[in-house]
C-alpha cells in the first residue's frame, strides 16, 4: 500500500511545486495570507476535501477534511504559509504548506480502503501570533489522534523540544515636564523602563540556564529636553516548560511593579502576542516518522537538535500526540530567516524535499491507521507525559 502512495505522488507533485513557487514569489505576512490560503484550499477542494475557512475567527485559517466514512483514527497535518517581513519565505513555510497539503491528499487516496479520516489545518501567523493557539483552545484538536508537521532546515533532524514563550509588553505612564526648567514636576516613564531592564539583568543570575529573556524599547520619549511621559518595552520570555515560565514571568512582572514604585510611573502589563507552550515530542510517533523519512529517500536523520526558539506546535503537543521534525536541504551551515534559505525552497533541492516530506507524512499517517499497536503506544506515551 505504501508503494501505492508513492505512485500517487507524481500526479500531484507538479501542482504542489507550482503552488510552492507561487507562495515564494508572492510572500504574505501572518494573518494576511489570503492568496496563499486560497491556492492551498483550492487544491484540497479539487481533491474532494470539505473545507471550512476562517476558523477560530482567523480569516486565513482553514480546516479541510476528507472522511472515509469508515471507523478509524483521525490524522492531522498542519500547513503553515506565512512569510517574514523583508525576507519572504526565509523559514520555508511555502514548503511546509505544500508538504502538508500534499500528505493530506496522498493519504486521502487510500483512506477509503483503510478507514479513518484525514484533516489538514491551515495555521496562519506562526512567526508572530500563531493560529494553532486558539485552535487548541477552541477544541479543534479534540477529535484528532495524532498531529504532524515537518519543517525545512539545513539538515534532517528528529523532532525535539522547544521553549514555552510569553510575549509581554510593559507600558509605563508618567508625567511630562521641561527637563531643564522644571524636572521636579515630571515623572520619567523612560527611567522606569531602564529600571525594568536593570532588574531583569539582575534576575538572569537566578534563573535556570534554559531561560531566555530579550526585549526592546519601542517608545522612550521624543525630545531630550522633555521628561518622557510614556515609555514602552516589549519582551519575549522563554523557558523549557510552561510551569517554570509562569514563575519567571511573575518575577519579571514584580520587577516592573518595583520600577513603577521607584519612579512613580504607572505601569500596564499585557501580552502583545499569543503565548506558546513548550513542544512535547511524542517519541514513538517521532521514531515512526524517522523510519518513513529514510524510506522516502532521505539519507541521514540526525538526533534532535538543541533549540531555544518557540513554536505554536508546542500548544498542539499538549493536546494531542504530535511531532515537529526537520527535513534538510543538505546544507549544514544554513541559517534560517535569511534570503538564502528562502531561495533554496525553489531549487531542485526544494523540489526533492517537497516530495520526500509529503511522502513521509503520508506514510506515517498510513502506519497509524493500519497498525493499532503503534497508535496505542503513541497514545500511551502521550498520556504518561501528561500525568
Amino acid at each position: 500500500m505504501k508503494q501505492n502512495l508513492e505512485g500517487k505522488l507524481q500526479p500531484i507533485q507538479e501542482k504542489l511545486w507550482d503552488i510552492n513557487k507561487s507562495l515564494y514569489h508572492n510572500p504574505e505576512l501572518g494573518d494576511q495570507e489570503f492568496e496563499s490560503m486560497a491556492k492551498l484550499v483550492a487544491f484540497l477542494e479539487e481533491h474532494q476535501f470539505t473545507v471550512e475557512k476562517g476558523v477560530v475567527d482567523r480569516p486565513t485559517a482553514f480546516k479541510a477534511v476528507y472522511d472515509s466514512k469508515a471507523d478509524g483514527p483521525t490524522i492531522a497535518y498542519l500547513a503553515e504559509y506565512d512569510a517574514l517581513p523583508g525576507v519572504g519565505h526565509g523559514c520555508g513555510h511555502n514548503l511546509i504548506g505544500t508538504m502538508s497539503v500534499g500528505a493530506g491528499i496522498l493519504l486521502s487516496k487510500i483512506i477509503d480502503d483503510i478507514g479513518g479520516r484525514v484533516v489538514v489545518f491551515g495555521t496562519p501567523a506562526e512567526e508572530t501570533n500563531g493560529a494553532k493557539v486558539p485552535m487548541t483552545e477552541n477544541g479543534l484538536f479534540d477529535d484528532i489522534d495524532a498531529a504532524m508537521i515537518v519543517h525545512p532546515a539545513g539538515e534532517s533532524h528528529e523532532s525535539g523540544d522547544s521553549l514555552a514563550m510569553d510575549a509581554i509588553q510593559f507600558d509605563f505612564r508618567g508625567k511630562s515636564s521641561h527637563a531643564a526648567a522644571s524636572p521636579e514636576k515630571g515623572i520619567n516613564a523612560l527611567d522606569a523602563v531602564i529600571q525594568l531592564f536593570n532588574g531583569i539583568n539582575a534576575l538572569r543570575q537566578h534563573v535556570t540556564s534554559d531561560v531566555r529573556i530579550h526585549g526592546v524599547i519601542t517608545e522612550g520619549g521624543s525630545a531630550a529636553n522633555v521628561v518622557p511621559d510614556k515609555a514602552v518595552a516589549q519582551f519575549y520570555i522563554r523557558a523549557s516548560n510552561r510551569n517554570y515560565l509562569n514563575e519567571v514571568v511573575e518575577k519579571v512582572k514584580g520587577i516592573a511593579y518595583g520600577a513603577s514604585a521607584m519612579t512613580g510611573a504607572d505601569v500596564i502589563i499585557d501580552n502583545y502576542e499569543l503565548s506558546y507552550d513548550n513542544m512535547i515530542t511524542n517519541q514513538t510517533l517521532s521514531k515512526a516518522f524517522t523510519h518513513n523519512l529514510l524510506k522516502a529517500g532521505v539519507e541521514k536523520v540526525y538526533k534532535a537538535k538543541d533549540t531555544f526558539g518557540s513554536i505554536d506546535m508546542g500548544n498542539v503537543s499538549h493536546i494531542v500526540p504530535a511531532i515537529h521534525p526537520y527535513i534538510g536541504f543538505g546544507v549544514p551551515d544554513l541559517v534560517a530567516h535569511t534570503k538564502e534559505f528562502a531561495d533554496l525552497t525553489i531549487t531542485s533541492k526544494g523540489y526533492k524535499m517537497l516530495g520526500q516530506g509529503a511522502l513521509s507524512l503520508a506514510f506515517t499517517g498510513y502506519d497509524l491507521i493500519t497498525d493499532s499497536n503503534l497508535l496505542a503506544e503513541v497514545k500511551a506515551e502521550f498520556q504518561q507525559k501528561r500525568e
